[in-house]
C-alpha cells in the first residue's frame, strides 16, 4: 500500500471510523475533534502534529512514528504505545485520558504529562527520566523496573511507586505523595 505525504493540513470533525484514514506521513498537521476509535494508524508517521479533542481510544499503533506531537484533551484509552515506532518517540499530553494504556519498555525521557488521567497505565521497564507528571491521577499505574531519575511527581497523586524496584534518584515528590512511596510497607501515615 502506498503512503502519501501530508503537510500543514487541518482535519476538523472527521470521523475516521466511517471515512477511510489514509496511511501516510503527516507533518505539521492538526486534527481537531476527530474520531479514530479503533482505527489502524499502523505504519503512519506523525511529526510535529497536534491532536485536539480527538478520540483515539483503542487505535492501532503498530510501527506508528510519533515525533514532537502534542495531544490535547484527547481520549487515548487502551493505546499500546509499546508497539509504536520507538525512533525519536516524543509525544506530549495535555488534559488527556490515557487510562489502560501501555508504555511497556518505551523510552520516553523528558515526556510531559499535564493534567492527565493515567489510571492503570503500564509503565513497566519504561524510561521516563526527567519526565514531568503535573497534576496527573496515577491510580493503579504500574511502575516496575522503571527509570524515573529526575522525574517530577510533585503535583500528581494516587501513585504507588516502590523505590526498591524503580530507579528514582533525583525524582521529585511532594510530602503529600509520601504514602505512595511507602505503600508496600503497610505504613499508615496521617
Amino acid at each position: 500500500m502506498n503512503k502519501t505525504y501530508y503537510s500543514d493540513e487541518i482535519y476538523k470533525g472527521e470521523d475516521f471510523t466511517v471515512k477511510n484514514f489514509d496511511l501516510g506521513a503527516y507533518e505539521y498537521c492538526r486534527f481537531i475533534n476527530c474520531s479514530f476509535f479503533k482505527v489502524s494508524l499502523s505504519e503512519c508517521s506523525f511529526i510535529e502534529c497536534e491532536f485536539e479533542g480527538c478520540d483515539l481510544t483503542m487505535a492501532k499503533l503498530y510501527g506508528t512514528a510519533i515525533q514532537d506531537t502534542k495531544f490535547t484533551e484527547c481520549k487515548l484509552i487502551g493505546l499500546q504505545f509499546d508497539t509504536s515506532n520507538d525512533f525519536a518517540f516524543s509525544p506530549e499530553f495535555e488534559s488527556c485520558n490515557l487510562n489502560l494504556s501501555s508504555f511497556f519498555q518505551v523510552k520516553i525521557n523528558k515526556a510531559i504529562f499535564n493534567n492527565c488521567n493515567l489510571n492503570e497505565v503500564e509503565f513497566t521497564e519504561a524510561e521516563l527520566k526527567e519526565s514531568i507528571f503535573d497534576n496527573c491521577d496515577l491510580a493503579k499505574a504500574n511502575f516496575s523496573s522503571t527509570l524515573l531519575q529526575k522525574a517530577d511527581f510533585r503535583d500528581s497523586y494516587n501513585y504507588s511507586i516502590d523505590p526498591e524496584s524503580n530507579k528514582i534518584k533525583g525524582a521529585k515528590f511532594s510530602l503529600q505523595g509520601l504514602p505512595g512511596l511507602l505503600d508496600k510497607y503497610g505504613i499508615v501515615i496521617e
